[in-house]
This record gives C-alpha cells, sequence and structure tokens, in this order.
C-alpha cells in the first residue's frame, strides 16, 4: 500500500501518528537492546574512560548524522524543512536549559528516552521520574514555569526567524556532515572493537540512529502530499512526553507525529524486554534516591523544554540536521552531566 492509499483511508494526521508508532517501536526495540544512554556516556568520560557505553553513544549519533546527511544529499529529506530548523532557535535556552538538563540526568540515572525504555521493563524508579519530567515539561511549556522558560530563552536568539545551519555557518561544504558521521563512526567502531562489545549491540546501537532518520523521511514524504499542516520531525521526547500526557488528561485534540511516538516505545521496550527475558519490578533503594530521582526529572523537565529538546531531540535528532542549537545544548548537557558526577557522585562514594 502506497503513502497517499493511507492517508486517503486514515487521513493525514491519523497517518503522522501511524508513523510515529512504527518509528518508536522501533527505536524503542533498539534502545532497550543496545542500552543507549548519553548519562552514562557522559558518566564514563567523567571518571576517564571511553568505554562501551561512550562506544553505543559515538555509534548512534554517528549513524543519525550519516543516514539523515546521505537522505539530504540524495534529495530524499530536505533539512531546512525540519521542525527545529524552521523556528526561532534560542542560544541562550541551548545553554541554560543543557546545563540543567546535564546535571538532572545524571540525578535522575537517566535522560527522558532511557526512563522511558526501563519504565516498559518494569522499573517503577523511571514511571514516575518519567511522570515527574512530563509534568514538569508541561508546566515549562504552557504553566507556571512558562514564563520563565520565555524570559530565559529571549536573552539570546537565532536571527530572521529561523535556526542556524552550522555546516554553512562555517562555510564547510554541502558533505563535510557526512564526513563527520564517518569519523565519528570509525571512532565508535574502534572503541567497541577496544571494549568488546558483541555485534548484537552494535546493530541495535546504530539502529536507534537509523530510526532518526526513518522519521525525518517519512514526515518529509508525507508533508509533500498531505493538505494538514504538517511538521517534519523525528525522535525527540520532551515535547512528545507533554502532548502525550495532556492528550490522557483533557478531550483529545488531534492526532500527530508526537502522539505516537511515546506509546510506541513503549511497546517496542516492552516486547525487547519481554522476549528477552528481562521484564521485572524494580523500586526505589532508599529515601536519598528517591529525592535525587524527582529532583532529577524535574530538572530535565525545565531544561528540556527551554533547551528545545532533551539529550536525543537535541543529542542525535538535532545534530543529524546540524542545527546550531542542538549541537550547543548537546554540549552543555555533557558539561552539566560531567559536572554533576564530579561534583556530586564522585565526591560521594570517595567519601563512603
Amino acid at each position: 500500500m502506497t503513502l497517499s492509499a493511507i492517508t486517503d483511508s486514515l487521513g493525514d494526521l491519523p497517518t503522522a501518528a501511524l508513523m510515529g508508532l512504527v518509528v518508536g517501536i522501533f527505536f524503542g526495540v533498539a534502545a532497550q537492546r543496545s542500552a543507549f544512554c548519553l548519562r552514562a556516556a557522559t558518566v564514563e568520560f567523567a571518571r576517564g574512560r571511553l568505554g562501551p557505553r561512550m562506544a553505543v553513544w559515538l555509534l548512534t549519533f554517528s549513524s543519525a548524522v550519516i543516514w539523515v546527511q546521505a537522505a539530504r544529499l540524495l534529495g530524499w529529506v530536505d533539512t531546512g524543512a525540519v521542525r527545529m530548523m524552521a523556528v526561532t532557535g534560542s542560544i541562550s535556552g541551548a545553554i541554560i536549559g543543557g546545563l540543567i538538563f546535564g546535571a538532572g540526568m545524571v540525578l535522575a540515572r537517566g535522560c527522558p528516552g532511557r526512563l522511558l525504555v526501563l519504565a516498559a521493563t518494569g522499573n517503577l524508579r523511571s514511571i514516575l521520574s518519567g511522570l515527574l519530567f512530563a509534568v514538569t515539561a508541561q508546566m515549562t511549556l504552557h504553566g507556571w514555569l512558562a514564563g520563565a522558560r520565555t524570559r530565559l530563552a529571549q536573552i539570546w536568539i537565532t536571527p530572521d526567524g529561523r535556526n542556524i545551519d552550522l555546516s554553512a555557518a562555517l562555510g564547510l561544504p554541502g558533505w563535510s556532515p557526512l564526513v563527520l558521521g564517518l569519523a565519528c563512526a570509525g571512532l565508535a567502531l574502534f572503541l567497541a572493537w577496544r571494549n568488546r562489545i558483541t555485534p548484537a549491540i552494535l546493530i541495535f546501537g546504530a539502529g536507534v540512529g537509523v530510526t532518526v532518520a526513518i522519521g525525518y523521511f517519512l514526515t518529509y514524504s508525507l508533508l509533500q502530499i498531505a493538505f494538514d499542516p504538517l511538521s517534519v520531525t523525528s525522535i525527540t521526547f520532551t515535547g512528545p512526553s507533554a502532548n502525550t500526557l495532556m492528550a490522557m488528561l483533557v478531550p483529545f485534540e488531534g492526532w500527530s507525529f508526537d502522539l505516537g511516538l511515546v506509546p510506541g516505545v513503549f511497546v517496542g521496550s516492552f516486547l525487547a524486554a519481554w522476549t528477552g527475558g528481562v521484564l521485572r519490578f524494580q523500586s526505589f533503594e532508599s529515601a536519598g534516591q528517591t529525592r535525587r530521582a524527582m529532583g532529577g526529572a524535574v530538572m530535565m523537565g525545565f531544561g528540556g523544554m527551554l533547551a528545545g529538546g532533551c539529550s536525543i531531540g537535541n543529542g542525535v535528532s538535532g545534530a543529524s540536521v546540524m542545527a546550531l542549537t542542538a549541537w550547543v545544548a548537546l554540549f552543555s548537557m555533557w558539561v552539566g552531566g560531567v559536572a554533576t558526577d564530579r561534583l556530586v557522585d564522585q565526591r560521594r562514594e570517595a567519601g563512603a
């Protein structure tokens, strides 16, 4: 069945939601099997190691860049039409929000995507943290924290009502992002060899990045034939988590890619954990751990919305289209995560 036939049968917006569901399922399976997580990679880096988590993160990142940029060069995706590129970007929001988000993901022991994956396996800590993250993100978008977000975001914004293509701003040739992705992939494979990572984990780690490219390709293809206003987008969890939460609390307002994504990730992660025999309930181990997780989730909700995306929305999806604010936010998340591990966790462990 062609895409036109699907839209004729379901409509444009339900088709977008179906795309989100399918992409989410594939992402959930790949992320659960590869244990992809930016927080784990930053902790390894903070402790002077380039271990398996760093290898998986680099492989995911490079895979997304390679496939998205290859699709751009082949004319399959117009990265300039991507939602993050087509709106004003906030550099101040990326810096401040990225730092807050990075600190929060270390305290919560996982970024939002990882929390959603773990929640599907029965991790009660991740369920609570994920709910607090979604509530805070919604408060930051439309609620009590919206004023603070707006003021911080307006400090330094991109000109002309659009984000900035980093490679174009640096005067680099159009093929340079693809070369960057290939170089990162080479480093990732070297680290994977040095850490003796199995081929299965490599495949699933790369698969996480591939799903980002698939999301862009599907939503861009839908935009070419749709009558309803649609966005070219891919995997991110800050906005979709807030939107999914509201869809469950207020009268339904319509379908979107975002509303299909979060349930899809949950289903994919559950199926991967079930077939892998790793479904089990896990709870908090202490009151201190509970406070850390709750505080970290709130920080990620505010920081992610201020930064314009989470560790995946900025660090993989946004970076793969060379959005300036995504790269600034990703760097800030690394700084916030590394600093928090050194100042909080490593000091606590040294004093234990």
